[in-house]
C-alpha cells in the first residue's frame, strides 16, 4: 500500500462518486477504479458498495476511513515539519483544545504568536479531554489543553486556569430567582442535570454530593457546551460547566456558581513525552509557557 492509494481513496469517499473523484485528481476514471480495486484486494474486504447513482463505505470501508484520514494528517504534517526545518519558522501548529475557557485561551496565545511569526498556519481542533489527549498520544495534534482530572502517563501537563463550575438554569426556573449570583450545590439534588460526558466527569460529579448523601439525577451527558445550552433552554433540565459558559449565552439561561462546596474546574496544558515536538511547536510551547511563568511569578 502506497500513499497514493490512501489520497484515491479519500478522494473517493469524501467525494461519493469515481467520476468526481476523478475529476478532483485528475485522472482518468478507469485508473482510479483499479487502483482502488488493487486496495480492497491487498485488504482483502471490499470497501465500497457500488450503486447506479453513487458509493457508499461498507463497514469495513467506515474502520478504513478513520486510518487513512489519520495517515493523511500525519504525512501533511510530516511535510511542514521538513519544510521549516529548511525555511525557518513556517508551516501549521497542530493544536487541540476543549470547550470552556481554552479557546480564548488558546485564542490570546495564537493572537501573540502570530505577531511574531506571520507566516504560521494553525489547525485547531476541538473535542472533550479523552479525545484530546488520543490526539495528543496518537500525533494528530502536537499540543493542547484539557481540563483534570486525566491520566498522566505519557503527558507534560502545566495547570495554566481555574474556575468555577456553574449551574446553568433555564430563565423561568425556581432556581433562577433571587438575587444571589451561587446556588448550594444541595439544592440542585432535587433536579435533572446535565453534565459533560466524561466517565470521569460524572464521577467528580457524584464525589460532590457524596458527603451529603445524594445521589444526582443526571439525565442527560454532552459533549458540547452548545448541547447543554439548548437543552437547558429548552427545559431539560440544569446544566453543570465551567463559569465561561456565561460568555457565550443569552438571556434563555440564568447562570449561577456553584458553592457549598465551592467546585473548580483546573485546566491544563500538556505535550506528549514520548514524542518530539515538531520545530514549530517547540517555539509555540516556549513562548507560552515562558507567558505562563512571567505571569505566575
Amino acid at each position: 500500500m502506497e500513499l497514493r492509494h490512501i489520497r484515491y481513496f479519500l478522494a473517493v469517499a469524501e467525494e461519493g462518486s469515481f467520476t468526481k473523484a476523478s475529476e478532483l485528481l485528475s485522472m482518468a476514471q478507469p485508473p482510479l477504479s483499479r487502483q482502488i480495486r488493487d486496495l480492497e484486494e491487498e485488504l482483502g474486504s471490499p470497501l465500497f458498495i457500488r450503486k447506479a447513482r453513487g458509493l457508499t463505505l461498507t463497514e469495513e470501508g467506515e474502520r478504513f476511513l478513520q486510518y487513512a484520514q489519520r495517515i493523511r494528517e500525519l504525512a501533511d504534517q510530516s511535510v511542514e515539519d521538513i519544510k521549516e526545518m529548511s525555511k525557518g519558522l513556517t508551516g501549521v501548529l497542530y493544536l487541540a483544545t476543549i470547550e470552556g475557557y481554552a479557546p480564548a485561551i488558546f485564542a490570546g496565545w495564537i493572537s501573540d504568536f502570530i505577531k511574531e511569526y506571520p507566516y504560521v498556519g494553525y489547525e485547531l481542533w476541538n473535542g472533550n479531554t479523552d479525545d484530546v489527549v488520543k490526539r495528543i498520544q496518537t500525533g494528530l495534534s502536537e499540543i493542547a489543553i484539557i481540563t483534570a482530572p486525566y491520566d498522566e502517563e505519557g503527558l507534560d501537563g502545566r495547570i495554566i486556569y481555574k474556575e468555577p463550575w456553574v449551574a446553568m438554569i433555564p430563565k423561568d426556573h425556581p432556581l433562577s430567582k433571587g438575587e444571589k449570583d451561587f446556588i448550594d450545590l444541595k439544592e440542585l439534588a432535587p433536579f435533572n442535570l446535565i453534565i459533560p460526558s466524561r466517565q470521569s466527569r460524572r464521577q467528580e460529579i457524584e464525589n460532590w454530593f457524596a458527603p451529603l448523601g445524594i445521589t444526582p439525577k443526571i439525565t442527560c451527558r454532552i459533549a458540547h457546551m452548545l448541547n447543554a445550552y439548548e437543552l437547558t433552554a429548552a427545559g431539560v433540565g440544569i446544566a453543570i460547566y465551567p463559569a465561561s459558559v456565561a460568555r457565550y449565552l443569552n438571556d434563555k439561561v440564568c447562570i449561577k456558581r456553584i458553592a457549598n462546596p465551592d467546585v473548580t474546574a483546573t485546566y491544563v496544558l500538556v505535550r506528549s513525552t514520548e514524542r518530539k515536538l515538531s520545530k514549530l511547536a517547540e517555539v509555540f510551547w516556549d513562548s507560552i509557557t515562558g507567558a505562563c511563568d512571567q505571569g505566575n511569578a
